[in-house]
């Protein structure tokens, strides 16, 4: 699995990201498998935030704060830097999984809002785990975190190299594979049936990849009206994530 590269975003790295907002941030340091390297908050937040004693927090007005942070990002008084979680291995989602089990495939989704809606989704419904590519997902960051509410901290995200080895690896560890797409004939509801899915889903516009379309057991589509031509894909998600936990 490639290492994660470097970014020079002047509001943390991809090795040192920044959190903001205290859904984001009360996750982050509940975490026990997340190191939280330095803190800065209003004094009202620091004091309803449970700061360990190892972090070093610097007290710091809405002003100072907001410079820490990109331009309007909504950090409720306090912002953290940490380190990106360890890696995790695709097989250790698959040996984890037992009984019913929802995985998320996300085929070169690279909007970090997306990605964090995605990840809130997958928490609420109890998702196994999602899996991206490397070189075509966002790093963690803070808006991954913020649009997560916390679920960042709380659902296994793999990324691989290659998606379409992903998929056959998933396959064999027994997971009936969908891919959502707007062409397909069949409706969700009726591709669903096995208790162990994998619902892949592309970017918007240009959806699935050929390659990744061949990867899947088979396609369905959203049962929706002609009044929208799709919908967005962390709605998507959240509809798909749906169907699976009443199927």
């Amino acid at each position: 699995m490639s290492r994660r590269k470097k970014s020079h975003q002047s509001h943390g790295t991809a090795n040192r990201p920044r959190f903001w907002g205290k859904h984001a941030v009360s996750a982050a340091l509940d975490n026990p498998d997340r190191k939280v390297l330095r803190a800065w908050a209003t004094r009202e937040a620091a004091a309803l935030l449970n700061f360990p004693k190892e972090v070093a927090v610097t007290l710091a007005d809405v002003a100072d704060l907001g410079r820490l942070v990109p331009h309007d990002a909504p950090h409720q008084g306090v912002v953290v830097e940490v380190e990106p979680l360890e890696e995790l291995w695709l097989e250790e989602i698959l040996q984890g999984a037992s009984g019913r089990s929802v995985l998320l495939v996300l085929d070169q989704v690279t909007d970090p809002h997306n990605v964090g809606a995605i990840l809130r989704s997958a928490a609420a419904f109890g998702a196994a785990g999602i899996v991206t590519q490397d070189r075509h997902s966002p790093p963690e960051s803070g808006v991954v975190a913020k649009s997560a509410s916390g679920a960042l901290e709380r659902v296994p995200w793999v990324r691989v190299v290659n998606l379409a080895r992903a998929l056959e690896e998933i396959g064999e560890a027994g997971f009936w594979r969908i891919g959502l797409a707007g062409d397909a004939e069949t409706d969700l509801a009726e591709a669903l049936g096995p208790p162990r899915v994998a619902l892949t889903l592309g970017a918007e516009g240009a959806g699935l990849r050929p390659n990744t379309r061949e990867h899947c057991d088979a396609l369905a589509r959203l049962p929706i009206t002609n009044a929208v031509e799709s919908l967005n894909v962390s709605n998507a998600a959240a509809v798909a994530l749906y169907a699976a936990s009443i199927a």
